[in-house]
C-alpha cells in the first residue's frame, strides 16, 4: 500500500486566516513567482541551494493552476508569462510538495497572503519540501497524540510562552534564563510521554526545518521577526490541536535566536540529529537534575496558573468529544473503508487522538483505487493508515453514496456492501 500525505494548509498559511489575503488575479501569479525566485537567490546560503523551482498555484475552488513552468504533456498553456491549465480531480489540493506530470512541484493554495513576507514565507516552506530529499531529510509527519493530552499541552505552551520572552528579552543574560526555562518544561515533558522526545524530533526536523528556512529567506528584520513570532506563537495557541503543528513554532523560533550568533547552524544538522539537545549545546543550557521541580517552581512566571485551567477545562470538553466518535466511529454501525493506493489531505488543526483506536480527521480528502471520498464531520484513521471508519451511508445511488457530512463518488469497478453479521458496510470489487 501506497500512503501520500497531503496537509490541507501548512501551518504558516494557517496563521493567516483572519488576515486580509489578494484576489487572485493571472496578471499578479508572474509578480509572486519573481518575488520568490529573487529570495530564494539572496537566501542561496542557507543551504548552498537555489531552492526556486517547480511551482503549482492552485485556487482551491475552481481548481485551476497557476504555474512558472510546463508540465511532461504540455497541457498547461502559456499567458501572459505564466502557465494555466487544470488540476485533475484525482489529485487532492493541499501546500506541499507533489508528483504530478513528470515532476517534482511545490504546490499552494490560492489566494496567497497579502503581505509580502508571509507569502515568501509560504512559499519557500513549500520550495524546502520539494527539495528536502536531496538535502538529505526525509519527510515525516508522524503526530505526536500526547500533545493532545493536558500535561503534553500544558508543557508545550509553557514551552512556547518562555521562548516569546526569549525573543522579546533585552539582554543575553535574559534570553539565556527564559532559554533554560522553555529546555525545562520540554525535558519535562519528555519525561512524562515515554519516546515523545524522538516523535517530537521527527516532525521538528520536516516541519520545523521547513519553516525556519521560510522565515530566513523571507529576509524579516530583528523587529519584523519579533512581532512574527509573538503573533504565531499567539494564534497557534488557539488551534484545536497541537499535534502536526507545534514544531512550526518551536524550530524556527529556537533558530532564530541561534541565527543571531551562527546564521548558518542549520548546516550542521542532519536527519540523525536530535535538534532539541543540539539547541540546548549550542545555547550552553545546563538542564538541572530535578526537572519536576525546576518546572513547577518556574510555571508561574509563564502564565502558569491560566494555563493549567484552562487545559483542565478543554479536558473535560475533549472527554465528551471522544465518546461521541467512539460510539458514531467504532461502536455502532460504520464503514469501514480499506486502502489500497492511497492519498489524502486534511486540516491538521483539529485532528483528535483516541488513544489506541486512531485519530479523527474531522475533515479529509481522500482519493483512492475505489475513487474519492470527502468528509466534514469525522473519519477514524486507524493507527496504521490501513483503513478509515466513516459513518453510515444514508443515501446509496449507483456510483454516489453520502452520510453524515460525507461524500464518497466510487468507479464503476467498486460498490458498498452490507455485512450482514456486524451491520457495518464496506467497499468492495463488483
Amino acid at each position: 500500500m501506497k500512503i501520500i500525505l497531503r496537509l490541507l494548509c501548512s501551518v504558516q498559511g494557517l496563521f493567516l486566516l483572519g488576515q486580509q489575503r489578494e484576489p487572485i488575479h493571472s496578471d499578479s501569479i508572474s509578480t509572486y513567482f519573481g518575488e520568490i525566485q529573487n529570495a530564494t537567490q539572496k537566501g542561496f546560503k542557507v543551504w548552498n541551494k537555489d531552492l526556486y523551482g517547480s511551482i503549482l498555484l492552485v485556487d482551491p475552488k475552481t481548481r485551476q493552476i497557476y504555474s512558472n513552468e510546463q508540465n511532461a504533456d504540455n497541457s498547461l498553456k502559456l499567458q501572459n508569462k505564466i502557465y494555466i491549465g487544470q488540476l485533475p480531480d484525482s489529485m487532492n489540493i493541499a501546500n506541499t510538495s507533489v508528483q504530478w506530470s513528470g515532476k517534482n512541484w511545490a504546490m499552494i493554495m490560492l489566494p496567497l497572503p497579502k503581505n509580502h513576507d508571509e507569502r515568501v514565507n509560504l512559499l519557500a516552506h513549500e520550495l524546502f519540501h520539494k527539495a528536502q530529499p536531496s538535502l538529505g531529510f526525509p519527510q515525516s509527519n508522524k503526530e505526536s497524540n500526547h500533545l493532545d493530552q493536558k500535561d503534553g499541552r500544558i508543557y508545550l505552551r509553557l514551552e512556547l510562552e518562555a521562548l516569546k520572552k526569549a525573543i522579546n528579552s533585552g539582554s543575553e543574560n535574559e534570553r539565556k534564563m527564559h532559554l533554560t526555562n522553555a529546555f525545562i518544561f520540554r525535558k519535562y515533558r519528555n519525561t512524562l510521554f515515554p519516546e515523545s522526545a524522538t516523535i517530537e524530533n521527527q516532525l521538528e526536523l520536516n516541519e520545523g526545518i521547513a519553516e525556519y528556512t521560510g522565515f530566513i529567506i523571507s529576509g524579516r528584520n530583528k523587529e519584523q521577526a519579533k512581532k512574527h513570532f509573538i503573533s504565531s506563537i499567539d494564534t497557534f495557541f488557539s488551534n484545536p490541536t497541537y499535534v502536526r503543528s507545534f514544531a512550526y513554532h518551536t524550530v524556527p523560533a529556537y533558530g532564530y535566536l541561534l541565527s543571531l550568533k551562527n546564521n548558518l547552524w542549520n548546516q550542521e544538522i542532519s536527519a540523525n540529529t536530535n535538534i532539541a539537545d543540539f539547541f540546548i549545546k549550542k545555547f550552553d543550557i545546563n538542564i538541572p537534575v530535578s526537572l519536576k521541580a525546576a518546572a513547577e517552581r518556574s510555571s508561574n512566571h509563564y502564565n502558569g496558573i491560566q494555563i493549567f485551567k484552562e487545559e483542565q477545562a478543554r479536558e473535560n470538553k475533549i472527554k465528551k468529544q471522544i465518546t461521541e466518535y467512539q460510539s458514531k466511529l467504532i461502536e455502532q454501525p460504520h464503514l469501514e473503508i480499506r486502502f489500497e493506493k492511497m492519498n489524502v489531505s486534511f486540516d491538521p488543526r483539529n485532528i483528535l487522538p483516541i488513544a489506541d483506536k486512531g485519530t479523527v480527521y474531522p475533515n479529509i480528502r481522500v482519493t483512492d483505487n475505489w475513487g474519492i471520498l470527502e468528509v466534514e464531520n469525522g473519519a477514524l484513521m486507524s493507527p496504521d493508515w490501513s483503513r478509515m471508519s466513516i459513518s453510515i451511508p444514508t443515501k446509496i445511488e449507483e456510483q454516489k453514496a453520502e452520510g453524515d457530512g460525507w461524500v464518497l463518488l466510487l468507479k464503476d469497478a467498486f460498490t458498498i456492501k452490507k455485512d450482514e453479521k456486524t451491520n457495518n458496510y464496506r467497499i468492495i470489487k463488483k
